[in-house]
C-alpha cells in the first residue's frame, strides 16, 4: 500500500482467441481489477473495432423485463445464490419466466384501486368535516350552479363575505370550528371566475363537493362499504403477488443480477478490437493486481492468451488506497477534487491536520462533547431517530443525505476528542471555567500571544510541507525549474519567519540590520533565505514569483484565523453566560429567561462550533496548503466487475486469498 500516493497503475492489453473471449471476460469481471478502455490506435491498425450485436439488445430487453417484474413483487428473504453456466442458460431461464401478463394486470389494478381508495378517503373526510350541510348533495350539482365547500380563518371569511354581496345570488352556509371557519358557497356558474379570483386573493381554501346524490349521513355508509370492497380486493391482489413472489422472487433476483452482469460484459464488447478469429482488450490495472490478472487470464484461456504492456502517455485513473481510519477523510478529498494518479494523495495530511484545526478552533469541553455524542449517534445509524421531531430531522437532510452524514461523523470524532483536550487546556465548558486550573487562557494577552505564535508555526509548517511536496512533484515530472521555484518558496518562507521571530524577541526593524548579525544568529540565515528564496522564485516561476512572495506571507498569516475563530466562540459563549447570570438575579421569571438564553444562545454557538471550525479548517488545507502542490481533476478508477449477491461465478473462481481486490463469492455475497 503506497504512502501519500494513489495506487500505481499499468496499462495492459489482452490478445486472445474469439472462442475464449467470453471465458476471459467472465474471469476479468469476477476479478474486478481492470478498467477496460477503448483499444488504442496501434491495435486498431491490425484489428477492427467490435460492433454492438443483436444479442446485446436481447439481453437488455430481458433485463428490463425481469427488473420490472421483480420491482412489482414484494421482496422475499435471500435464498441460496444460483449459478448459470453461460449466457445461453441465463436467457433460457429468463424466457421461462412468463409472469408478465399476470403481474402487469395485478399491478395496474392495484394502482387503480389505490387511487380509488385515496379518492374515497378524501370524500369521507370532506363529508365528515362539512357535516353541517344536511341536504342532498345532488342539489349542489345543478347545471347552472357553482358550489364549493371552503375553509379559512375567521378574518379571511369576514373579508370574503363582505366582498361577495357585489355578486347577485351568492349564498353562504357556515359553521365556526375553533380558529377556522368551514362554509358552503353557492353562486351562478357565470360568476364562478369572479368568486374563484376573490377566494385566491383572500387566501381561502376551496374544496370540491363530492359527486354524490344523497345527504352526507346516507352517503358516508356507502363510502365505507365501497372503501371496504376496495381494501378487500387490494388484500387479494397483495396476497396473490406475495404468493408469486414466494415462488419466483429468488429466481428473478438471480436473473436480474446475472443479466446485469452479462449486459455489462456485452457493453465491454464495443471497446474491443476483433478479427475473424481473435480479439484484443486493453485497460488499466493496479500494479499490485497485475500478477492475479495474468493468472486469471491464463486460467480462463488455458494458456491461449497473451498479456502485453501498452505504451502510453495518458494519465492513469486514480485509485486511492489508504488505511481504514484515514480513508474516512477521502470524503473531503473527493469533494474538493480527486488527485491525479501521478501526484500526491493528500488524504493522510488532511486526516492529521483537519482534526487538529477543528479541535483547536472548538476549544471547549461542552461543545466538543455534544458534537462527539451526536457523531457517535449518527455512526450508530441514528437509533431512536423516529422520536426526533420531523422539522429537526429535515434540516440536515437539506444539506446532505444520511449516508454522507455518517461519513462526516466519522471525521468529526477525532476533532471532537482533540477539542475536549484543548477545552481542558483552556478550562472552557460552554464558556464557564469549571476546572480548578487553567493551563492557558486565550483571553489574556500572554495566552493569546502564545496561541498566535503557535498558529504561525503551524502555518509555516504547512506551507513548507506543501512546497516540499510540490518540489518533489515537479522533480519527479522532470520540471526542474518548477522544483527550484518550490525550493525558493521554502527558503523565502523560512527567512520571513526568522525575521518575525527576531521582531518578537524585541528587535525593531531598525535593529535587525547587517550590524546585528553577531547579536542575533537568526538574522544571517533569515537574510540568506529571503534573498536566495526570492531569486529561486524568479528563476522557477518568472514574474509570477513576485506574486508568490505576497502569497507566502498572506498564507502563513492566514493560519492565525484558527485563533480568531476560537476567540469568537469563547467571547460569544461568555456573553451568553453573562446574560443568563443577569436573568438569574431577577426572580423566578428571570430563571426561566436565563434558561431560554442558555438554550438558544448556546445552541446557536454550538451550530457555529460545528460549521466554522469545519469550514475554515478544510479551507486552510484546501487553499493555503493544496495550492503549493495539488492539481486534482483526476478520474476515478472504475474496475470492470459487479458485486454478486444472488449469483455465483461459473467455473473456477479467482483465488480468494490472493490479496486485496479479489471478488470472491462467500455465502452469495462477493467481497
Amino acid at each position: 500500500m503506497p504512502f501519500l500516493r494513489p495506487l500505481p497503475m499499468a496499462k495492459v492489453g489482452v490478445l486472445g482467441l474469439k472462442d475464449d473471449r467470453e471465458a476471459i471476460l467472465s474471469a476479468l469481471h469476477d476479478l474486478g481489477a481492470i478498467q477496460v478502455e477503448p483499444v488504442s490506435k496501434p491495435t486498431l491498425e491490425h484489428l477492427a473495432p467490435e460492433r454492438a450485436s443483436d444479442l446485446a439488445r436481447e439481453v437488455g430487453d430481458e433485463l428490463l423485463r425481469i427488473r420490472a417484474m421483480r420491482a412489482a413483487l414484494p421482496p422475499m428473504p435471500g435464498a441460496a445464490p444460483r449459478a448459470f453456466p453461460d449466457l445461453s442458460a441465463v436467457l433460457a431461464a429468463a424466457r421461462s419466466v412468463t409472469l408478465d401478463t399476470e403481474v402487469g394486470t395485478l399491478t395496474r389494478e392495484a394502482d387503480h384501486l389505490t387511487t380509488q381508495a385515496k379518492a374515497l378517503d378524501e370524500e369521507r373526510d370532506v363529508l365528515t368535516r362539512f357535516g353541517f350541510y344536511t341536504d342532498r348533495l345532488e342539489f349542489l350539482q345543478a347545471k347552472h350552479l357553482f358550489a364549493f365547500f371552503g375553509e379559512s380563518t375567521p378574518e379571511a371569511y369576514a373579508e370574503l363575505t363582505s366582498a361577495i354581496p357585489g355578486l347577485s345570488d351568492a349564498d353562504f352556509l357556515a359553521q365556526p370550528a375553533g380558529d377556522r371557519v368551514r362554509f358552503l358557497i353557492a353562486v351562478r356558474r357565470e360568476q364562478a371566475e369572479q368568486v374563484s379570483r376573490l377566494t385566491q386573493q383572500k387566501g381561502v381554501t376551496l374544496i370540491a363537493v363530492p359527486h354524490r346524490a344523497g345527504p352526507a349521513d346516507e352517503e358516508l355508509p356507502r363510502i365505507e362499504a365501497e372503501r371496504a370492497a376496495v381494501e378487500g380486493r387490494l388484500t387479494e391482489i397483495r396476497a396473490r403477488l406475495a404468493a408469486l413472489s414466494a415462488e419466483w422472487y429468488p429466481l428473478l433476483a438471480a436473473l436480474e443480477e446475472a443479466l446485469a452482469i452479462e449486459n455489462r460484459k456485452l457493453e465491454v464488447h464495443t471497446r474491443l478490437a476483433v478479427s475473424a478469429t481473435a480479439f484484443a482488450l486493453e485497460g488499466w490495472v493496479p500494479l499490485r493486481d497485475l500478477p492475479r490478472l495474468r493468472e486469471a487470464v491464463e486460467r480462463a484461456a488455458q494458456g491461449r492468451a497473451y498479456l502485453y504492456d501498452v505504451p502510453t502517455t495518458e494519465e492513469p485513473p486514480t485509485q486511492m488506497a489508504n488505511p481504514a481510519g484515514v480513508s474516512r477523510y477521502e470524503f473531503f478529498i473527493r469533494f474538493y477534487s480527486l488527485p491525479l494518479a501521478s501526484e500526491w494523495d493528500p488524504t493522510w495530511t488532511f486526516a492529521i491536520a483537519f482534526p487538529i484545526f477543528f479541535g483547536l478552533m472548538l476549544g471547549d469541553i461542552g461543545y466538543a462533547l455534544v458534537i462527539l455524542l451526536v457523531s457517535l449517534w449518527m455512526i450508530a445509524g441514528f437509533p431512536g431517530g423516529r422520536r426526533v421531531p420531523g422539522f429537526i430531522k429535515s434540516v440536515p437532510k437539506l444539506i446532505m443525505p444520511p449516508s454522507a452524514m455518517r461519513s462526516l461523523a466519522y471525521t468529526l470524532v477525532p476533532g471532537s476528542i482533540i477539542g475536549i483536550v484543548f477545552g481542558i487546556v483552556f478550562n472552557a465548558f460552554f464558556g464557564f471555567h469549571i476546572l480548578p486550573f487553567t493551563i492557558l487562557d486565550p483571553i489574556e494577552p500572554a495566552g493569546l500571544g502564545r496561541l498566535l505564535v503557535i498558529a504561525g508555526y503551524i502555518g509555516l509548517g504547512m506551507l513548507v510541507y506543501g512546497f516540499a511536496l510540490g518540489g518533489l512533484k515537479e522533480y519527479f515530472h522532470h520540471h526542474y525549474r518548477g522544483a527550484l521555484g518550490k525550493l525558493g518558496g521554502i527558503l523565502f518562507a523560512l527567512g520571513v519567519a526568522f525575521v518575525g521571530l527576531a521582531m518578537l524577541r524585541g528587535h525593531t526593524l531598525a535593529a535587525i540590520g547587517p550590524a546585528q548579525f553577531g547579536a542575533n544568529v537568526l538574522l544571517l540565515p533569515a537574510y540568506l533565505g529571503i534573498v536566495g528564496g526570492l531569486a529561486l522564485l524568479l528563476v522557477g516561476e518568472g514574474g509570477q514569483g513576485l506574486m508568490a512572495v505576497m502569497e507566502i506571507v498572506s498564507h502563513v498569516l492566514s493560519y492565525t484565523r484558527v485563533v480568531g475563530i476560537l476567540l469568537a466562540s469563547i467571547i460569544l459563549a461568555s456573553l451568553v453566560d453573562m446574560g443568563a447570570t443577569y436573568f438569574v438575579g431577577q426572580g423566578p421569571a428571570g430563571v426561566i429567561g436565563a434558561i431560554a438564553v442558555l438554550i438558544f444562545g448556546q445552541g446557536f454557538n454550538l451550530v457555529l462550533a460545528v460549521f466554522e471550525p469545519g469550514i475554515q479548517g478544510a479551507r486552510l488545507i484546501f487553499v493555503e496548503h493544496f495550492s503549493k502542490f495539488y492539481s486534482g481533476n483526476g478520474r476515478a478508477f472504475r474496475p470492470f466487475g459487479t458485486d454478486r449477491r444472488h449469483t455465483v461465478a461459473p467455473g473456477p473462481s479467482p483465488n480468494p486469498s490472493a490479496g486485496m481486490g479479489t471478488r470472491a463469492t462467500v455465502g452469495g455475497r462477493r467481497r
